[in-house]
């Protein structure tokens, strides 16, 4: 017999103020760096950077499969036993405690354990999208670690993927996975109208203009779920590029959601949602509502890249 439990909105919704781990966060994110580094060097090349991101599973994050000449092999965050997991097709697996150690220790772990498997890789080791960055194998500074915290940001994911993904399947334009950017250490997934976007101007701090412009070759609507920094802190976000005329003036929902200035997008504070009588509702009424002010102001084809779901007769 399968028992169903069913949680509340505040057991799936937990909090997690930046404060309360932010030397686990920097410490992480500079992990997902290393090994999401590892994916671009040997993944095939796909549009937008599509092959550099990471995947949230029912118990952390993912490379998904990578080749290894003519065998393939996965690495995988493990957030229930916290361990960093590598197995490749030929059936070697190996595990890498999670555990409080500096970048430049997980970082002789990871390619040392590679090496031993007998896969060879070579990364940059510059970490990107980050204020006065250290390379991996000099960084002794960040080596935080608390197991809970940890936990915590996975199960987070899981919630925010759940409803980008229930999201995603409403669009039958060309679409975005559901990933996880290590870069700016957020969730997301992005709209396409079809149509070409004129050149970013580039300028993103810690970031190649070049990268940028890849990303933002064509016309988006994207939307995601970020961890916050500095002042803010963790929000669901939606953003255009390029950003139509009156978009940051669209009516949208819900009234807790605003546009930020500063950040050039549509933000919805997670603790917003935390608090909701129903925070489902409250995401799906803002990654729609910001949609349409995207697509709606920039005379998207909404006829045919809607799903028109099939009304059984």
């Amino acid at each position: 017999m399968t028992t169903t439990t069913h949680l509340s909105s505040t057991d799936r919704w937990l909090p997690l103020p930046l404060a309360a781990w932010q030397d686990t966060y920097e410490t992480l994110h500079l992990w997902t760096q290393i090994i999401g580094k590892i994916r671009v060097a040997l993944a095939p090349k796909m549009n937008h950077w599509w092959h550099s991101t990471l995947y949230v599973t029912p118990r952390g994050l993912t490379t998904g499969t990578m080749p290894d000449g003519s065998r393939s092999f996965e690495i995988a965050f493990d957030f229930l036993q916290h361990q960093l997991l590598i197995e490749t097709s030929d059936g070697i697996v190996r595990t890498i405690a999670l555990a409080p150690c500096s970048v430049a220790a997980f970082y002789r772990a990871v390619m040392s354990t590679l090496k031993d498997m007998g896969i060879e890789v070579r990364i940059w080791t510059m970490p990107q999208e980050i204020a006065d960055p250290i390379p991996f194998e000099q960084d002794e500074q960040h080596a935080a670690y608390d197991a809970e915290s940890a936990q915590r940001f996975w199960q987070i994911l899981m919630q925010a993927d759940r409803l980008l993904t229930d999201f995603r399947a409403r669009y039958a334009g060309k679409c975005s996975p559901v990933h996880f950017f290590w870069g700016s250490f957020d969730l997301a997934v992005t709209r396409f109208s079809g149509r070409r976007a004129p050149e970013h101007p580039g300028g993103v701090p810690h970031m190649a203009d070049w990268v940028t412009r890849e990303a933002y070759s064509y016309e988006v609507s994207s939307c995601g779920f970020w961890f916050g920094g500095g002042s803010i802190e963790a929000s669901f976000y939606a953003y255009a590029y390029p950003a139509p005329g009156g978009f940051k003036d669209y009516p949208i929902q819900p009234p807790a959601a605003f546009y930020s200035p500063d950040m050039q997008e549509f933000m919805l504070p997670y603790e917003a949602v935390r608090q909701a009588d129903d925070p489902e509702a409250m995401v799906m009424a803002f990654l729609q509502s910001t949609y349409e002010a995207a697509a709606n102001l920039a005379h998207w084809d909404r006829a045919s890249l809607d799903y028109q779901p099939v009304v059984k007769g």
